[in-house]
């Protein structure tokens, strides 16, 4: 599975911005489907993820500003990032997991998001 994320870009505190993400290759074994970010000198951390079946979960400082959301049939999966802060300013992956049992995580290259004025 490839994915390939786009949208980011540089937003003033408060703005918004969509992130999107498209998956190609054996997209039928997608199974859960993730946003993570990684801000200057920190881990990684998963944001948001979205089942098949569309059930989500969000990370404390996501809920209620991003909503995360996936098209099926075009591949895709969104994050509507809004009231966006500069704690927000990080490289923003995609995740895809495949297969049954034990999953692998695959991630796309991601997209730098800016929040400053």
């Amino acid at each position: 599975v490839q994915l390939q994320a786009f949208g980011g870009g540089l937003v003033q505190p408060g703005g918004s911005l969509r992130l999107s993400c498209v998956a190609s290759g054996h997209t039928a074994s997608i199974k859960l489907m993730g946003w993570h970010r990684r801000a200057p000198e920190q881990e990684r951390e998963l944001v948001a993820s979205i089942t098949r079946d569309g059930d989500t979960t969000y990370t404390d400082s996501a809920k209620g500003r991003f909503t995360v959301s996936r098209d099926n049939v075009k591949n895709m999966i969104y994050l509507e990032m809004n009231d966006l802060e500069p704690g927000d300013t990080a490289v923003y992956y995609c995740s895809a997991d495949v297969g049954n049992g034990d999953p692998v995580r695959f991630f796309g290259q991601g997209t730098q998001v800016t929040v400053s004025s």
